[in-house]
């Protein structure tokens, strides 16, 4: 028994052994620091803008209702069409608006004629009263079917004037030079006064409405030169100028919106296309570029590592256009910063770090 024991025993001392913890590995970072490749920050010549997106919109734009009451008889223009200011597209109860028309003119001339016949009368009575052959009263009379006369010449005036209102009315007219983008009414439909029957585009002339971020709001102006791009057209750029001006900044994007209008003679622009752009600032001026592979964006920020005597350290920036490889910088970098290219993944403010020199060994910290 006591030599079972003592199996038992050196078993047990033995499986212990067996199950001692692998030593922990430590992970290993470089004495150095992190790896990184540098560029310089460059001043060339080039124009200052800012990136802009946004919505075409038509400069003029309309819903035509109807003015008068009654059926439409015909209408004349569809989806599509283009159509000119003062062109009658739709006509309504025509003839019965020209009939009333016509009535209205005749109690014009009614009532004239019994004005004449009134201020004749009373002629008569002033002159009989004179010679105290017609009594006051008599005069008195006649000087008020004068008068009602007059009234009634009026109302029958005023009456000619909305039956020939009325019978312009019935035929639907453009406004301004247009396209018709929708016909919500046809022939033999009964319309009301204020139905709609069409809607209308101005799209020769374009606006293009889009924003800036508002601590740019002061760099907006009038007549600043915009180019854009639309994916309709690849590789084609279109123009326009600043023409709307928002007094205030947007409460809720706190974007500075404004307006450029663009001329739109061919109709290649189609309304309510989604553009990209810039807003020209300055031209041919110096600005300061960097690679763009130097800007890194993140959680609505946008920054760029800078190497000053080995240690990186965060400049947060405001960019502008992209232009062969380069990314224009705003604000937030001055000539002759070292910018982190590669390696800023793994850097936070104030990393330490070896700058790695275009043959790929490590150059002196800090260059």
């Amino acid at each position: 028994m006591p030599a079972i024991r003592l199996l038992a025993a050196l078993m047990a001392v033995g499986i212990t052994a067996c199950q001692k913890p692998a030593p922990e590995v430590k992970k290993q970072v470089p004495a150095d620091g992190v790896m990184v490749t540098v560029a310089p920050t460059e001043t060339i010549r080039a124009d200052r803008s800012l990136p802009i997106v946004g919505t075409l919109f038509p400069k003029d734009e309309a819903t035509l209702c109807a003015e008068v009451e009654g059926r439409v008889e015909k209408t004349t223009v569809d989806f599509g069409d283009r159509i000119t200011n003062g062109q009658a597209i739709a006509f309504i109860d025509t003839t019965a608006y020209a009939a009333v028309g016509l009535r209205a003119t005749a109690e014009v001339a009614r009532a004239k004629a019994t004005l004449a016949n009134a201020e004749q009368n009373l002629r008569r009575t002033a002159e009989l009263r004179k010679a105290n052959i017609a009594s006051v009263s008599d005069f008195d009379k006649a000087t008020a079917e004068a008068e009602e006369a007059r009234a009634i010449l009026k109302s029958a005036e005023a009456s000619q004037t909305i039956a020939e209102l009325n019978v312009s009315r019935s035929q639907l007219k453009v406004p301004f030079d247009a396209a018709v983008t929708e016909r919500l009414a046809g022939p033999g439909d009964f319309v009301h006064v204020g139905t709609p029957l069409f809607r209308i585009v101005n799209d020769r002339l374009i606006k293009y409405i889009t924003s800036v971020p508002e601590r740019f709001a002061g760099e907006v102006k009038k007549d600043q030169e915009v180019l854009f791009t639309v994916d309709q057209y690849p590789g084609r750029t279109f123009e326009g100028r600043v023409l709307l001006i928002s007094p205030a900044v947007n409460t809720k994007t706190r974007a500075f919106p404004f307006g450029v209008l663009v001329r739109n003679p061919e109709l290649t622009l189609k309304a309510n296309a989604f553009a990209r752009g810039e807003l020209i600032i300055e031209r041919d001026v110096p600005v300061l570029v960097v690679p763009v592979e130097a800007v890194v964006n993140f959680a609505g920020v946008t920054k760029i590592f800078v190497v000053e005597n080995g240690i990186a350290h965060v400049r947060e920036v405001q960019v502008g256009r992209i232009k062969d490889g380069k990314q224009q910088i705003l604000s937030g970098l001055k000539a002759g910063d070292s910018v982190v290219v590669t390696g800023h993944g793994k850097l936070r403010e104030g990393s330490k770090v070896t700058v790695r020199s275009a043959e790929g060994t490590p150059a002196k910290a800090g260059q």
